[in-house]
């Protein structure tokens, strides 16, 4: 079953997030920061992470640039209030699929991530 990693400091977000997703067969794994995604990602091993730019301590461009000083080539979309801003450059450069800005629609985000990682609907 396809695993999304989910990192964003705002509970409300990773909410918003797992009920995007709960048609579609796939587990939903919840960060809250920078420091617990990276642990999360390199236990376990998602299919896609969906991260937040704008977080404590260690924002979205820190954990991924981590990410992939390490080799982990995992699909990455952004998630961002600050659409078309130089972190976005910045995520861009360090090979994110996608991004996405806030507030967005479940069914964008759902396209977004299909694009990458097809899913299947729960069965009724």
């Amino acid at each position: 079953m396809p695993k999304l990693l989910t990192i964003d400091d705002s509970k409300t977000i990773r909410l918003i997030l797992a009920r995007a997703f709960k048609e579609y067969d796939c587990t939903m794994i919840e960060a809250a920061n920078g420091d617990e995604g990276l642990k999360a990602a390199a236990e376990q091993k998602p299919d896609v992470i969906l991260l937040d730019i704008t977080m404590p301590q260690m924002d979205g461009i820190q954990m991924l640039t981590l990410l992939r000083e390490r080799g982990d080539k995992t699909p990455v979309i952004m998630l961002t209030a600050e659409g078309g801003s130089t972190s976005v450059e910045k995520a861009t450069h360090l090979g994110i699929s996608d991004y996405i800005s806030k507030p967005f629609q479940n069914e964008a985000l759902v396209e977004k991530v299909q694009k990458v990682l097809p899913l299947a609907r729960r069965a009724a």
